[in-house]
């Protein structure tokens, strides 16, 4: 694939790599959270990082002007920073503005439009540049019908929000294609569409709509393909339970993966609400995702370790495993081997 393809129905467009990704003034770690994930999971479309005077994130790549992007052939700037809101900061314009002086696309996952930024959206059609908006698809979805389809599919869940829901289905998708399987990662946030080129941002939908959006992320296909799909948001959480439930009914999933973080007190942003147990949480994905898939099982748990020791995060796996009577994994640090063989 030369770049990562949009297909919104009303135009079908590209981002063109190698990318820039822009940090700007990102107040901690994660909020380059985007960044990050492409980073990692496209190295090789990733050139560098620009950041901006008291940014405190770190993606680990090479430090660069736009001059000096442009020069070792960046093609588009990516806006890999979130903030609360989801808007451009006055301190972005310059960047923003030099990015398509220079002849740079720049492509953003706000909620913000860029062609909403003063001047931005004349200048890109003026220098024949192109302004790509991943959280806002222009294609219409009709109302989800759950009616049964071919092949197979597998959403991730999750305890909480920002559990590891994304880079799961990733791993898993990665180990379905080592393999051999019919296999394709069907991104529902903005970072995964960066990652794989396609896909909608499904918190961008009307509620109504979502099941529908995830029907036709995952269609009908061969009896023995799976669709692996991104999973948003928490079922338990107060804020975020209605992107989980129309994904849980739109794409009527043969088998769930749950996601947690073992190290989280509380539910992100709600600090009253404890965080839920695992086996309550496969309880009601299973409940509700039984509605349209009476079939639906859960195959597995996916633990992201990475605020454990070593020794901490085996003992957990290991404990969890014996509780759930599931195979219980870091599929990140680890791999998802055992998560596919489950699902056979």
């Amino acid at each position: 694939m030369v770049g990562g393809c949009f297909d919104f129905g009303v135009k079908r467009v590209k981002i063109v790599p190698p990318y820039l990704m822009f940090l700007g003034d990102a107040p901690d770690q994660l909020g380059a959270k985007t960044a990050d994930g492409v980073a990692k999971w496209r190295p090789d479309w990733c050139l560098g990082q620009l950041r901006l005077e008291g940014c405190q994130a770190d993606i680990g790549l090479k430090d660069m002007t736009l001059e000096g992007a442009k020069a070792a052939g960046v093609k588009t700037l990516i806006l890999g920073v979130t903030n609360q809101g989801g808007f451009f900061n006055d301190s972005w314009m310059e960047t923003l503005h030099g990015a398509l002086d220079l002849g740079m696309d720049i492509a953003s996952g706000l909620h913000m439009r860029l062609g909403d930024v003063p001047g931005l959206g004349e200048k890109a059609a003026k220098l024949g540049l192109q302004l790509y908006d991943a959280r806002h698809p222009t294609q219409d979805f009709a109302v989800g019908k759950a009616v049964p389809r071919t092949g197979k599919r597998v959403l991730t869940v999750g305890t909480d929000v920002s559990v590891g829901k994304m880079f799961t289905s990733l791993c898993i998708e990665k180990e379905m294609k080592a393999r051999g399987m019919k296999a394709d990662f069907c991104a529902t946030g903005q970072t995964g569409i960066f990652i794989v080129g396609e896909g909608v941002s499904v918190d961008a939908v009307v509620a109504d709509f979502i099941s529908g959006a995830a029907e036709t992320l995952s269609p009908d296909n061969d009896p023995d393909h799976w669709d692996v799909i991104e999973g948003q948001g928490s079922l338990m959480h107060a804020s975020y339970a209605g992107v989980t439930l129309g994904l849980l009914h739109g794409s009527q999933p043969d088998a769930i993966v749950l996601c947690h973080e073992p190290v989280r007190l509380h539910m992100r942003g709600t600090p009253h609400i404890p965080m839920p147990g695992l086996q309550a949480t496969i309880d009601a994905n299973i409940a509700a995702g039984r509605l349209f898939n009476p079939d639906i099982r859960c195959i597995g748990v996916s633990v992201n370790t990475s605020g454990l020791s070593a020794a901490d995060a085996a003992k957990f796996l290991i404990d969890t495993e014996a509780e759930l009577g599931l195979p219980c994994v870091d599929a990140y640090k680890d791999g998802a081997a055992r998560l596919v063989d489950a699902l056979s």
